[in-house]
């Protein structure tokens, strides 16, 4: 059939140059090849899970957790940033992240998504010689997936600041927040110039760009906002767990979008970051749970689905380097992390993070992260950073450290710093009395029921 075809065009040449050649002709010889369907459905697909992580999975998973009083604030938060982080990834989010720049900025050649219009309809590439990566989708879809990434990472380290923190400051820190630190760390972990991806450490959908990330601002946030009034003293208990249970379903089913589609198309590669992100879930729950019927005498439903998102945040960063069993082992390990992070160390250390944003994310993030370096597996593992991939083992531990704390410093630093330029600006808490009359009222004007 190719070879049939080869001689069909080499006879249309030989025509074509007896007749003096069309412009037709010139124009079909020097098209560029055309997108792959079939990996641009898939992305399309994915982006749509990813984004219904946040909408409304993540908005009704924190609002699940709250009190009575403060869910309508709780879900207004995740669905307003979607719309804010919108527009600004496209007026500089995209360019920073993934313009050409250099090993820890992009630069802004792509502001308000400068470019695509001539190129909406042909494959992309990212970077050049050697370490570029090529894309079989337009580069629009590209812009629409890692878009989802943008929106969901300030929004889970939102949730350690539950019930206490002004709107118009969420507001503000979140434009910061995004352009200045999250933008960059993607840069540096998944753009072919950034240092980190250079190196070789690897994060496959976001172990440090997002949970790691997310967690540890959110750390950050918990300490400089303060305690909740009555915290430690007042019951705080989950006003409507079924919404969380809702919310949490949701996140488990967009998942497969997060990590499977993190893969860029329709594969190999993407088929064994499903099967892996389903098992690592699995065996999460199970640790949870478990430790917690042993622990506590009862499992509970709150401690189920708190383990089916530490387990999925833990393979994450490992998705597409890892084969099934050591995905289950990460899924035990997140499981067993995630109980502690969310209970023994939270107490030890005296800190409100209201929703566990660290004690999940950032917890199950760094575990996820470090034991990639662990399980990665040799073929699974190739990027173009390093061609033949690598095996898991103590350097590419190592690597995966490095990336780590990296991650963690630039991060806490930053935070700490937005934060209190926007204290000093508008303030970042409600008032006592606002707090406790709850914010849905002294923030939006509405009242739940």
């Amino acid at each position: 059939m190719r070879l049939a075809l080869a001689k069909a065009r080499g006879a249309a040449a030989l025509l074509s140059g007896l007749l003096l050649a069309t412009p037709a002709f010139a124009q079909d010889a020097a098209a560029p090849p055309a997108v792959n369907a079939g990996d641009t459905a898939w992305m399309l697909t994915s982006t749509a899970l990813v984004l219904m992580m946040t909408i409304p999975g993540l908005a009704l998973f924190y609002a699940g957790m709250v009190r009575k009083k403060n869910i309508l604030a709780t879900l207004m938060q995740s669905f307003f940033l979607a719309g804010l982080l919108t527009l600004v990834w496209m007026v500089a989010g995209y360019s920073i992240a993934f313009g050409e720049g250099g090993a820890y900025f992009g630069d802004l050649s792509k502001m308000f998504l400068s470019g695509l219009a001539a190129n909406w309809d042909q494959p992309f590439t990212l970077g050049s010689g050697d370490g570029a990566v090529a894309f079989t989708i337009p580069e629009s879809v590209f812009v629409m997936f890692q878009m989802t990434f943008f929106i969901i990472t300030p929004a889970l380290a939102v949730g350690a600041w539950a019930d206490r923190i002004k709107f118009s400051a969420l507001a503000v820190f979140a434009v910061l927040w995004s352009l200045l630190i999250y933008a960059p760390i993607a840069h540096w972990v998944w753009h072919p110039n950034g240092w980190i991806f250079a190196l070789g450490a690897l994060d496959f959908a976001g172990g440090t760009v997002v949970h790691i990330n997310a967690g540890i601002a959110g750390l950050v946030g918990a300490l400089v906002l303060g305690k909740r009034v009555g915290y430690g003293t007042e019951n705080m208990s989950p006003f409507n767990l079924s919404l969380a249970v809702i919310g949490a379903s949701l996140l488990w089913v967009g998942w497969f979008g997060f990590n499977a589609g993190s893969a860029g198309a329709a594969g190999g590669r993407a088929g064994m970051a499903m099967l892996v992100t389903q098992i690592a879930a699995g065996g999460a729950v199970l640790a949870w749970v478990l430790i917690e019927w042993i622990t506590k005498g009862k499992p509970s439903v709150l401690g189920a689905i708190s383990g089916a998102v530490a387990g999925l945040v833990a393979i994450t960063p490992a998705a597409g380097f890892v084969l099934p069993l050591p995905a289950l082992l990460i899924g035990l390990a997140a499981g067993l992390a995630g109980f502690w992070g969310a209970t023994a160390l939270k107490h030890w250390c005296n800190y409100d993070d209201s929703l566990d944003a660290f004690g999940v994310h950032g917890i199950c993030g760094i575990v996820g992260a470090l034991l990639t370096g662990v399980f990665a597996y040799g073929p699974l593992s190739a990027t173009p950073a390093l061609p033949g991939g690598v095996g898991g083992g103590f350097d590419q531990f190592l690597l995966q450290v490095y990336a780590v704390i990296a991650t963690m410093a630039f991060t806490a630093i930053g935070t700490f710093i937005l934060l209190k330029i926007v204290d000093v600006i508008i303030g970042l808490r409600v008032t006592e009395e606002e707090e406790r009359e709850g914010l849905d009222v002294s923030l939006h004007g509405e009242r739940l029921g």
